[in-house]
């Protein structure tokens, strides 16, 4: 090339060239202007360490102004919702093991009573700490809030109430995971990232490395219906998830001691709706992806919101109400509490069935749009 070493007017050229690229190139500008939006939008505004307003469920056998009292200073602080009053107890352990409530109180009968004559009746707290982070303010706010709310009426003759360790036995009880381990609950969630990000991608690439190295032809050719070609890529990865699956539950219940509570046929279960729905979700993508690039960019775009918002890094109900309405949809967030729940909790398929169900018509929506994308030309 003849000419000086570096000349301004072709540094030039290429730069427009590759803003000429870039425009026509649209899924990835928009990738590149999107991904910064929802980080800012998640970090800023959804994600929340410090959850408040965890729903409460409350047993109260006692009708004195002091469990009264109790109840409505738990409504009013910041920690807690009282969304439940319950009829038995029974019934306490149930919303605590489907995960309806964060917390289970019981109030018993006599309370009132045994507050008057000082004998510091017992006050039961239950707390679902299968995600430590999402109890531990809140349980140390109880003290606080049990002072505060019974202090307007142990005035007087029960003054002396108020001295020493306090009027009420306080007992909490951290349901299946006592001790707070945080591998108990990051172990079994690891399960469903892993699965959603290896799944969406290696499928999203399935159909565009056909498309690019020219055998999409040889697919086109084929006597098979779209359906037959959507599920006859997807049953393959079904095998490979399986063997991630065996790998993951080994590790966990033999190097990191997370214990297997439930039936592993009810974790199956929702093990493979979970598999497929994020197949399908790889399909999808495959059928929009113009190339492998695209396919990686558009997993990780739907990848970044289901680690964030599915309760996995960051405690679920600390997020907002828009921000849980848009975790509630992806099926992630349901695989974390099915996953945890037959593990720690060992729920039943009764139990796990209220994240099964949004998972399918996830899977339902999913599948309708990917085999309307798809297309049996090469136009």
């Amino acid at each position: 090339m003849s000419g000086p070493y570096f000349a301004w007017h072709r540094l030039v050229a290429v730069v427009v060239k590759e803003f000429i690229q870039m425009r026509r190139d649209r899924l990835t500008f928009a990738m590149m202007v999107g991904i910064p939006i929802i980080q800012l939008m998640l970090f800023g505004y959804a994600i929340n360490a410090d959850p408040r307003h965890l729903p409460i469920a409350v047993l109260s056998q006692d009708n004195s102004s002091f469990s009264r009292a109790i109840v409505a200073g738990m409504q009013t602080s910041t920690y807690f919702r009282v969304t439940v009053i319950a009829r038995d107890a029974a019934e306490l352990d149930r919303l605590l093991a489907r995960g309806e409530v964060q917390f289970a109180v019981e109030i018993p009968v006599g309370f009132g009573r045994s507050l008057l004559r000082g004998d510091h009746p017992a006050l039961l707290v239950m707390a679902d700490a299968t995600d430590p982070a999402a109890t531990g303010n809140a349980v140390g706010a109880l003290d606080r809030i049990l002072e505060s709310s019974l202090a307007p009426l142990l005035e007087g003759p029960l003054a002396t109430l108020q001295r020493g360790p306090g009027p009420v036995d306080l007992r909490v009880q951290r349901r299946y995971n006592p001790e707070g381990i945080t591998q108990y609950n990051i172990v079994p969630g690891l399960m469903g990232t892993i699965l959603t990000m290896t799944m969406i991608i290696m499928t999203a690439l399935a159909m565009t490395r056909e498309r690019e190295r020219g055998t999409m032809e040889n697919l086109l050719a084929m006597p098979v219906r779209p359906a037959e070609v959507m599920f006859g890529k997807l049953a393959p990865f079904i095998l490979v998830g399986g063997i991630q699956v065996m790998v993951i539950l080994t590790a966990a219940t033999l190097v990191f001691n997370v214990p297997m509570v439930g039936q592993p046929i009810v974790l199956a279960v929702g093990l493979l709706v979970f598999l497929i729905a994020n197949l399908a979700v790889g399909f999808l993508f495959s059928t929009v992806a113009r190339n492998q690039l695209q396919a990686m960019q558009m997993s990780f775009f739907f990848f970044l919101p289901s680690i964030l918002m599915s309760g996995f890094m960051f405690p679920f109900r600390g997020m907002p109400d828009w921000a849980q309405v848009i975790g509630e949809a992806l099926p992630l967030t349901h695989f974390l509490r099915v996953v945890r729940g037959v593990m720690l909790k060992g729920n039943a398929m009764a139990d796990t069935w209220v994240d099964i169900w949004p998972m399918l018509v996830f899977l339902a929506a999913v599948s309708v749009l990917a085999l309307a994308r798809y297309r049996q030309t090469l136009d």
